[in-house]
């Protein structure tokens, strides 16, 4: 049986640096996805192994499940409606798991992906032999939660093959979880942050498992608290030249913008009114992309992590 999940992207409208110490933040998922699929390995093929699969760059990664049986001894203790946190001693097992794949070094930042893949597949299925395969809309390490997004679908798709949810597999489509099951699928990927960050607020993949904002009526008064937000931002130095230079565009628009993210690079948010004409969108992209910018239009709001069964596209 085969299993597809998504799970959106995530952008912070106010308070990216304050929601790390406790204080609140406005996000919102946007309609970019992560997408995982998974499939047990049938008795048929033979193949007693774990595989990872990450279409977009491309890698392939696979683990004898019996290696990965040794590695972790207390394994059948973990209950997968029970999520647990990494422990520094089981840790150190996955580094040496991930490390003997010998993933390359311009690609030496996925390992602590690979990372949160083997601690929570082991964590809710053990050692069985599986395929999982990712691909992913979102670009890497630009502020829109591509870890949050990752940890969120891959929880999402393990938990589908395990006991602890359950599925109507008769339906077609995408299909929502009940809120128990979102909630447990948010509180691994929580602990797959952890292992990918190391103290993460958690606010990442709270917006891709549950989000459903839709902002429609507000925009003014969105674009006026994004422009503050921007300013506050550039009083903390955490703004970039090539930042500015986006603002500088989009402002002879009269386009509220603001940087995403840690800062100091990455994406930059603009806010494209409802009533804004393709003209206008076209010329703003059209200089963007002569300065050297990749440009993503994406709808703000929607579902958060939903799965399918059959006929769902990619």
């Amino acid at each position: 049986m085969e299993i597809r999940v998504r799970a959106p992207a995530k952008i912070i409208l106010a308070g990216e640096h304050a929601v790390v110490h406790g204080s609140t933040a406005v996000a919102a998922a946007i309609d970019l996805y992560t997408y995982v699929s998974l499939s047990f390995l049938s008795p048929s093929e033979n193949d007693q192994t774990l595989k990872l699969q990450l279409k977009d760059v491309p890698l392939e990664f696979s683990w004898p499940v019996a290696r990965i049986r040794d590695a972790f001894p207390n394994l059948d203790s973990s209950v997968a409606s029970s999520p647990s946190s990494c422990s520094l001693e089981t840790l150190k097992s996955i580094a040496s798991l991930v490390e003997k794949q010998k993933i390359p070094e311009a690609n030496i930042g996925l390992a602590s992906g690979v990372s949160a893949f083997l601690w929570l597949y082991t964590s809710i299925l053990g050692c069985k032999p599986a395929k999982a395969v990712v691909h992913s809309e979102l670009p890497m390490g630009a502020g829109l939660g591509s870890s949050a997004a990752l940890c969120v679908a891959l929880s999402a798709a393990i938990l589908s093959l395990s006991d602890s949810i359950s599925i109507d597999f008769s339906q077609k489509g995408w299909q929502t979880f009940r809120d128990s099951e979102l909630e447990l699928v948010n509180k691994w990927a929580f602990e797959g942050e952890n292992i990918i960050h190391g103290k993460p607020s958690g606010v990442d993949n709270t917006v891709s498992t549950y989000d459903d904002l839709a902002i429609t009526e507000k925009e003014e008064k969105m674009g006026e608290l994004m422009e503050m937000n921007q300013g506050l931002l550039q009083c903390m130095g955490v703004s970039h030249s090539s930042i500015e230079t986006v603002l500088r565009t989009t402002a002879k628009y009269k386009l509220y913008s603001k940087l995403i993210g840690a800062g100091g690079g990455g994406c930059v948010l603009t806010l494209l009114p409802t009533l804004l004409s393709g003209t206008v969108i076209n010329k703003v992209i059209a200089e963007l992309e002569a300065c050297g910018f990749q440009c993503l239009i994406a709808g703000i709001g929607g579902s958060g992590v939903e799965v399918s069964f059959t006929g769902a596209s990619w």
